[in-house]
């Protein structure tokens, strides 16, 4: 009887190190954006792998646009490239993230535009 105990423990310990060691930030996030007045909301899939992210956004016409960026510590800052009638245009994103909350908060600007605004994102898990 000690060999199926000890087997469905050390099991237990194993998922349990396996879901401690996922990536914060892996996953779908909700944005709300306010920028120069404007709101928005989106939505990032984002796969953390050490301290790179890398994923997908949604532009404002539904189209999936590659995003990359950084994670250190609790700072992030992550962009993707869209466009605005015609007019190509790069996202940033640089926040901070409350991981117990699954909220990142911080401020995100609009290149070559020069504008900018606040945004929030929580997470879809």
């Amino acid at each position: 009887m000690r060999t199926p105990l000890l087997f469905v423990l050390l099991a237990s310990t194993a998922v349990a190190a396996l879901a401690a060691d996922k990536a914060p930030l892996t996953g779908t996030w909700k944005t709300h954006s306010s920028i120069a007045g404007n709101e928005s909301d989106g939505e990032c899939t984002l796969t953390q792998t050490d301290n790179d992210l890398t994923g997908t956004c949604k532009t404002s016409d539904g189209k999936d646009a590659k995003a990359s960026g950084k994670v250190d510590g609790d700072k992030i800052n992550w962009s993707f490239d869209s466009d605005y009638n015609g007019t190509p245009l790069t996202i940033k994103y640089e926040g901070k993230l409350d991981a117990a909350a699954g909220k990142i908060a911080g401020t995100v600007t609009v290149d070559p535009f020069g504008v900018g605004g606040d945004f929030s994102a929580t997470s879809a898990k």
